[in-house]
């Protein structure tokens, strides 16, 4: 019956302002990740250790990823158009789940390897000095970004008036999330080879840098897996939290000319468009123009409610006598909680 996008006064294309910071997180990352990368890179081969080749192996990986994430934000700002009428925003999932793909292969992969190798066959370890130096500015650099992913995300969940760990777990915008899950397992994984370094240096036993290049690994892997799991979800198509979702809905419900919201239904198409689609029960005794007053009501009352809300669909559907509208995700006992 109605979709919002027909209005000329709604069409429009997301705001950018969260897009550009995303963007500026991402190049400091980037640029961060490349200068480590080379760092680790010549440190690990002056020291002769696993674990610094696999820090160095991850950075890369790193790098490569802000490639990608930087793709997304690129091309997820195209318009829509007839091959992709809702446009392109799940451009965004896409290139995020192959960073996280690229953060697997690359970086746990070589550095489990690299940590098998060295435990099978240990290297005696050359000079300490320039791998301290480089895991150290290493650390130094990555806070910064880690920072940086930290204090946007922060910002968000206060907008959104979300506790942090709350906000990181739903949020929706891919590419922060995964800068910050990258940063943070690069911290730790600092701290594992600085570790594996000097239990090496003091025991005299080279197992211990490969158990450290193992573990560095295995926790790319987790972050990996993590990352590729909501970007799997949400490029499936991931309906709304519970709670939004009962907030549409009822603000659907208590709009002017509806009686009964039957079924209600949400996915979102990016991290600031969402799709809300309704079947809806009307008020019987309302004229043609009063109904199309009405559905132009319910788009204006939910874009304002949820500015992420691009599309409207209502679908009017009677309600047969004594039938009960279809319970809503924070409804109880069977009763549409939004009534």
């Amino acid at each position: 019956m109605s979709d919002a996008a027909t209005d000329p006064g709604t069409t429009g294309t997301p705001t950018t302002d969260g897009q550009d910071e995303s963007a500026g997180t991402v190049l400091l990352a980037g640029s961060a990740n490349l200068a480590i990368a080379i760092a680790k890179l010549v440190g690990g081969l002056v020291s002769g250790s696993a674990a610094m080749l696999a820090e160095a192996a991850h950075s890369f990986a790193d790098t490569l990823n802000q490639v990608f994430l930087m793709a997304s934000l690129k091309r997820s700002r195209k318009p829509a158009d007839a091959q992709h009428p809702f446009g392109y925003g799940m451009e965004r999932y896409f290139w995020a789940l192959i960073a996280a793909v690229g953060i697997f292969v690359l970086g746990a992969g070589y550095s489990v390897l690299e940590g098998v190798r060295a435990i099978l066959d240990p290297e005696e370890l050359g000079p300490l000095t320039i791998p301290y130096v480089v895991l150290a500015l290493s650390f130094v650099f990555e806070g910064v970004s880690w920072l940086k992913a930290v204090r946007q995300l922060r910002g968000q969940a206060q907008d959104a008036d979300r506790g942090f760990f709350e906000h990181l777990k739903i949020t929706p915008d891919p590419t922060v999330k995964t800068v910050a899950f990258e940063d943070t397992a690069a911290l730790i994984g600092i701290v594992l080879a600085a570790v594996g370094i000097t239990l090496h240096h003091y025991t005299d036993h080279g197992y211990w840098d490969g158990l450290a290049s193992v573990l560095i690994g295995l926790l790319l892997a987790v972050v990996a897996y993590a990352l590729g799991q909501q970007n799997k979800r949400a490029l499936i198509g991931e309906a709304l939290s519970p709670e939004v979702q009962e907030s549409l809905r009822r603000t659907v419900a208590e709009s002017p000319g509806i009686d009964a919201v039957v079924e209600l239904m949400t996915m979102r198409l990016g991290p600031d468009e969402v799709i809300v689609a309704a079947r809806v029960d009307l008020d019987d005794d309302a004229s043609a123009d009063e109904l199309e007053q009405a559905a132009d009501e319910v788009e204006r009352r939910l874009r304002e409610a949820h500015p992420e809300v691009r599309h409207v669909f209502l679908d009017p559907t009677d309600l047969p006598d004594g039938a009960s509208p279809v319970p809503g995700p924070g409804a109880q006992n069977g009763k549409d909680s939004s009534r």
